[in-house]
């Protein structure tokens, strides 16, 4: 009777001890998986900006950033990203993808500029569309992530008592910044004009203007302000590009290559960024021609009168901006100032 109690009781008591321990093992399976799925889910979790904290982490605390123009602002001195570095607005998006600064530094000319951005000194640039697309034509590796306007006109300011016409440059000497969309817009006016004996000498629009009050060049090119400034000092205006709609000069806003592969989605940030600012400047009209008045050293009517705010693409590219960019590309590969023929989508980067 002994034996057949152990039998008969045995038998039960080990297979509840085997479902007991079966059943522990998978509560704590079950709690092992749960702490790790909160563990992914606190790595991958988005921040309030909607970027991850393992991505944002990933992207450099500081970017480099150039422009053209030196001015005491210390800024751009006009459009959508002059108005929000000045403002703080686009530096506030920005650090809600881990950038928490953004170093300016302003440049006499694209050319200088370019170097810079080929160096590796700078991350992103804006410019005129002609050195941009000289430097990539001549192998250098940045990507076009914004056109910032499509209506840069540039002015042919002859010297007092000197050519009254285009064509009586005929023989003369000009001065242009070498590599400049002012530089495009010289050669393709001649060009039209049928002026084909004369001379280019590369000089900063100071050093131009000291030149053509001591009367040792025929004419220079300007922009804005500057041009309307020398008009009014009696210097004789010959001609600008508004009346060649080929022959205005675009923005573009590069960045390198070797950047984006820190940070790929940085063009739809910087762009989301510029369309926050320039929402924000169509709100504040007087006080925006009042820091284009403050920055370029002139009035906010003046300022109103040369860079209006229409003037500023709402959008990283339009149909019209990309129509000139292509037009620019193709003449300054026919001129040979840009060593290779390139399609401006492959360029691109949205």
């Amino acid at each position: 009777m002994k034996n057949a109690y152990r039998e008969t009781h045995v038998g039960p008591i080990k297979g509840v001890r085997f479902a007991l321990i079966a059943t522990i093992v998978m509560v704590m399976m079950v709690l092992q998986a749960c702490g790790n799925n909160a563990s992914t889910a606190n790595k991958e979790a988005p921040s309030s900006s909607g970027e991850s904290t393992e991505a944002t982490s990933k992207v450099p605390a500081v970017l480099n950033y150039g422009y053209i123009g030196i001015n005491k602002l210390n800024v751009p001195s006009g459009g959508a990203e002059g108005w929000g570095l000045y403002k703080g607005i686009i530096q506030e998006e920005l650090k809600k993808s881990g950038i928490t600064e953004v170093k300016l530094t302003g440049f006499p000319n694209g050319p200088d500029q370019t170097e810079s951005l080929i160096s590796g000194r700078l991350d992103i640039g804006s410019l005129g569309d002609t050195p941009a697309i000289i430097a990539y034509g001549s192998g250098a590796k940045t990507r076009l992530i914004t056109q910032t306007a499509a209506n840069n006109i540039g002015y042919l300011i002859g010297k007092k008592n000197g050519a009254t016409t285009v064509k009586e440059l005929e023989g003369k000497t000009i001065a242009i910044q070498k590599g400049s969309f002012m530089h495009r817009y010289v050669v393709g006016l001649l060009q039209e004009e049928g002026v084909t004996d004369y001379k280019l000498v590369h000089m900063l629009i100071a050093d131009a203007g000291a030149a053509l009050a001591r009367g040792d060049i025929d004419a220079t090119t300007n922009l804005g302000v500057g041009a309307l400034k020398q008009i009014d000092d009696g210097y004789t205006y010959l001609d600008d590009a508004s009346k060649h709609p080929d022959l205005l000069g675009t923005g573009a806003t590069v960045v390198s290559e070797e950047y984006l592969a820190k940070f790929p989605d940085f063009p739809k940030v910087w762009n989301a960024a510029r369309e926050k600012a320039l929402a924000d400047l169509k709100q504040h009209e007087d006080e925006y021609y009042q820091f284009l008045a403050e920055a370029g050293g002139t009035t906010p009517e003046l300022a109103k009168k040369v860079s209006p705010i229409s003037g500023i693409n709402d959008t990283a590219f339009t149909e019209e901006g990309l129509k000139l960019l292509e037009g620019t590309k193709n003449f300054l590969v026919k001129e040979k100032l840009a060593k290779k023929e390139f399609q401006i989508s492959d360029w691109q980067k949205q």
